[in-house]
């Protein structure tokens, strides 16, 4: 697949910054201290530049004034995460004015330069340079008391820890989650599937919450770019289609066909129109649904979506079918962590090898396909109005990440979170996308758990086990997380 992987439309990126914390009293008393800490801090933001995150270091502060200066300075730089270097020990009255003014999220870094002092040789300078963890407990006293959030702490060793690498890196990937998602703009166009109420989703709390937009979209937005399609470009887009995606003969269900030459057509006229779309309303994602009169133009319209849509969620711009603008933030974040990020929901119970169907009818992230896509025609998409092309692969094996994003009684959003394993077994050929997982300690008490929390019925799916990661991105938005399967992976022997 690595050929077939599709480029993103944009890159990943974030901003954060680097603030060093020390006391003025030191230097004076200490020879070439601030140099070593300037030193240290210029280590950090190596790493991070490594990570893919622009770096702004805003130097090191070591008394209260110092740190009003900088607030300024720290505000304009419209900074997705602040990483609070200790570079040795530092009061909180440095620290107090920055859980104040500031509303960037914060992590303290405390990676001192040797793995153990050499007692025999030690000094008061050493142990200086190597005091990084001496005022994290102040500095949560004080947010403590401030009534802000504790900030996390990275807690290591500044070179050759690849413990520390590996948390600098996932803080460095969540940055990026937050640059897109708290400036999204999420279109919803249509309306919510009569009758499905774990749909329904406040603007309001979205803005709220995430600080993305939610920008609301008509079909006729999109039915202007397909009544006159342009030829050439619906050609290219048929040659692109076809080079991505397999076309196999049916097998079992009856409703499947192989891919007609008119569905083909409609879903490269229909991909051309949605990407015209997008970029006119400057989207970053999309949640739809809407049936439009039978045998009309419209109902073919956005009935058709499917392989468009595939096609955009590969490239970083999740869409979501049955107006779950929810799950399509949920997408996002998987997206940004770049561990895919699928629309799912549960299917049948495989009770004879303990694991579930997870897939759904799309929109799908073919860039974690362990093989190349098929296109089926279907006479009809189940459940719902149409007829058309519809999206079949067997998801990578191995380590699966899910994230539901349910509403509580208050309002407030909250992230339903599990790990399991996808492996490869058969799935039904229904133009569908399905894999078979599993989940510990046992299918039955997996699914209890998890409904359990009150999910909606659909989920973002990824690859990797990420759930650590996802709750840390649901403390930083200030949202309750839950995770409803136990870690130990090595408990159990999948067949991958």
């Amino acid at each position: 697949m690595a050929d077939l992987r599709i480029p993103r439309r944009k890159p990943l990126t974030a901003r954060v910054g680097v603030i060093s914390m020390g006391h003025y009293t030191y230097w004076p008393q200490f020879a070439g201290l601030l140099e070593e800490m300037n030193r240290k801090t210029k280590v950090l933001v190596k790493k991070l530049e490594k990570n893919g995150v622009t770096v702004t270091d805003y130097g090191l502060i070591d008394n209260s004034t110092s740190a009003y200066e900088v607030i300024p300075k720290i505000k304009a730089g419209d900074l997705d995460l602040l990483f609070v270097d200790m570079v040795t020990y530092a009061t909180s009255s440095t620290f107090a004015p920055l859980l104040h003014h500031l509303q960037v999220p914060m992590v303290l870094t405390a990676l001192q330069p040797l793995s153990a002092m050499d007692y025999t040789k030690a000094s008061t300078f050493m142990q200086l340079c190597n005091d990084d963890v001496c005022s994290v407990p102040e500095f949560n006293d004080v947010a403590l008391r401030m009534g802000a959030k504790i900030p996390p702490v990275i807690i290591g060793i500044l070179e050759g820890d690849k413990k520390a690498d590996l948390e600098v890196a996932e803080w460095c990937q969540i940055a990026k989650v937050l640059h897109d998602v708290k400036k999204a703009r999420i279109g919803h166009l249509g309306h919510v599937l009569e009758s499905m109420y774990d749909m329904h989703t406040d603007a309001a709390a979205l803005t709220r919450t995430f600080g993305l937009h939610a920008v609301q979209c008509e079909p006729d937005d999109v039915m202007k770019y397909y009544k006159e399609p342009d030829r050439k470009k619906i050609e290219k887009m048929k040659e692109r289609i076809l080079s991505f995606f397999n076309t196999p003969t049916p097998k079992s269900d009856p409703i499947t066909e192989k891919l007609r030459p008119e569905h083909l057509e409609i879903a490269a006229a229909a991909a051309l129109a949605l990407e015209s779309f997008i970029d006119e309303k400057k989207l970053d994602g999309l949640a739809y649904y809407y049936e439009a009169e039978a045998g009309s133009k419209m109902r073919e319209l956005v009935t058709n979506f499917i392989v468009g849509n595939s096609l955009l969620t590969a490239a970083g711009f999740p869409m979501c079918g049955e107006y779950d603008i929810k799950n399509c933030i949920a997408m996002m974040i998987m997206d940004r962590l770049d561990i895919g990020g699928s629309f799912a929901e549960f299917h049948p119970i495989d009770f004879d090898n303990d694991t579930i169907l997870v897939g759904h009818d799309g929109p799908h992230h073919l860039n974690i396909a362990d093989a190349k896509p098929s296109l089926r025609s279907l006479k009809v998409y189940h459940g719902k109005p149409g007829s058309g092309a519809g999206v079949e692969f067997s998801l990578k094996t191995g380590p699966i990440t899910m994230l539901s994003i349910g509403v509580k009684p208050d309002g407030q959003f909250k992230f339903i979170i599990a790990e399991g394993l996808s492996e490869r077994r058969p799935i039904p050929p229904t133009g569908n996308t399905n894999t078979h997982g599993r989940f510990m300690p046992d299918v039955r008490t997996f699914l209890k758990r998890w409904v359990a929390e009150g999910p909606t019925h659909h989920f973002a799916l990824g690859i990797g086990h990420h759930a650590r990661t996802i709750a840390k991105i649901a403390e930083v938005f200030g949202i309750e997380w839950v995770m409803t399967t136990p870690n130990d992976w090595a408990a159990i022997k999948p067949a991958l």
